[in-house]
């Protein structure tokens, strides 16, 4: 895929039952944080909230890779256990349902974390 410039071109360049997951963690930010900026950083979709990096996702051949830097993932590092995970990411795996509750969590705890 080239690089695509908009969060929308990039859930475009994946297979429909990819893109449908992409769009529910995408509508799982906006739904847990109030006007976040979409961008692409890093090659991927990424929100920003007061002008800094809220979070990151983005789709692989078998997971969604979470970065939700600096302090999200050792917030909720006991709920991330039962992932992959590296420095500053976790690995939700697509052939399970995504624990959209949890992202909305991570992503509120960074907003508070941010304010």
């Amino acid at each position: 895929m080239a690089n695509p410039s908009t969060i929308d071109e990039y859930i475009a360049g994946f297979p429909k039952e990819i893109q449908q997951i992409l769009t529910e963690i995408r509508a799982t930010v906006h739904a847990a944080v109030p006007g976040p900026t979409e961008t692409i950083s890093y090659a991927i979709p990424t929100f920003k909230f007061k002008g800094k990096n809220l979070v990151h996702f983005a789709a692989f051949k078998n997971h969604i890779g979470f970065y939700a830097t600096p302090d999200g993932h050792e917030a909720f590092a006991a709920d991330f256990a039962r992932y992959k995970t590296g420095k500053g990411s976790v690995q939700f795996p697509i052939s399970e349902p995504m624990p959209l509750k949890l992202i909305a969590k991570v992503v509120k705890f960074r907003v508070t974390e941010m304010q």
